[in-house]
């Protein structure tokens, strides 16, 4: 997709996308200084707690394999990993990377066929780790199937071959659109989904372990509020961005099952959910908003394990790999 060039402001915001020739010399430059604030934090020491609502920058993904990311998951199982897969158009393979962005092993998923990866969540059940990869992604508005694969998390991490424990086959109710966000809610047993180009965004539900192979249909629960409107000179000088600044590119529940954190191409949106609120009266609600750090592409967002931090990163390579503090 074509990027629009990011907005020049005092303070660092969330690029829309835009070309990436025109994209990359300025992407280098921050980058440089992003690397450079690094070096100095670590050579004068980090606040033991960061405050609510700073990012940091966790490290750097420099590895050519890492260049289309577009979902992201900790793992449940091993300590300061992160799961990833990157776009359509590539192997059926995750990786799994280090907290501080670099690659750690790569591993193909058999027996499946990648369209168009666009979101990863993490999740324990029965004792048992697992992460759901979403195939999902339909920039053209022509699929009439999409598919969800469970895989269980490998006990070591190294190159390895893997086969999905189950896979969900299922359409939309009323028609196709694209979806780049899911996520699990392991109380209910029920993945949500999230629609990216249609204002507001639609939530959508499916059951995580439906009975028998038939194919299921989505199950519309409603549209998300709070997601900010551009402003009226935005949408003067900058047309594209301020369509694209608002679209939905990934989710994630907390490990405690009590927040929804979504990401938009500039914002990141936190609905938080009551004792006995179900998740279409949460996202009714309005969310906990704030701009996202600078990203080339925002597109990948997940929980730390303990439910302390949300990592993000975004396509192309390099790219940073922040450490959020809601």
């Amino acid at each position: 997709m074509p990027f629009a060039r990011p907005r020049p402001a005092s303070r660092a915001v969330a690029p829309a996308p835009q070309s990436s020739h025109a994209r990359r010399p300025r992407a280098a430059r921050r980058l440089a200084l992003l690397l450079a604030a690094t070096l100095l934090a670590a050579c004068t020491g980090e606040p033991e707690a960061p405050p609510h609502g700073s990012s940091q920058l966790a490290g750097m993904m420099l590895d050519p394999q890492l260049s289309e990311i577009s979902g992201l998951a900790a793992s449940r199982r091993h300590p300061g990993v992160l799961w990833m897969h990157d776009d359509g158009g590539n192997p059926e393979r995750l990786f799994a990377v280090a907290d501080n962005g670099d690659r750690l092993a790569t591993l193909r998923i058999e027996g499946v066929t990648k369209t168009d990866w666009e979101d990863i969540a993490a999740f324990e059940l029965d004792g048992r780790q697992y992460l759901l990869i979403a195939d999902t992604g339909d920039n053209g508005g022509l699929r009439r199937s999409l598919q969800l694969h469970v895989i269980e998390e490998p006990a070591k991490i190294e190159n390895a071959r893997l086969k999905p424990a189950w896979s969900i086959a299922f359409r939309w109710p009323d028609g196709a659109r694209d979806c780049e966000a899911v996520a699990v809610d392991i109380a209910r047993k029920q993945v949500l989904l999230i629609s990216k180009k249609r204002q507001p965004p639609e939530l959508f539900s499916l059951p995580l372990m439906p009975a028998g192979n038939a194919l299921q249909t989505a199950t519309r629960l409603g549209g998300l509020a709070g997601i900010p409107e551009p402003d009226a000179q935005l949408r003067r000088s900058n047309p594209t961005r301020a369509k694209l600044q608002g679209q939905v590119t990934a989710a994630d529940i907390s490990p405690d099952g009590n927040t929804l954190a979504v990401m938009t191409y500039r914002y990141l949106l936190l609905y938080p959910r009551q004792p006995r609120q179900s998740w279409a009266q949460a996202v009714a609600g309005q969310p906990r908003v704030s701009d996202l750090p600078w990203l080339p592409q925002a597109e990948a967002l997940g929980w730390s394990a303990d439910g302390r931090s949300l990592y993000a990163t975004g396509e192309f390579i390099p790219a940073p790999l922040y450490r959020i503090t809601p």
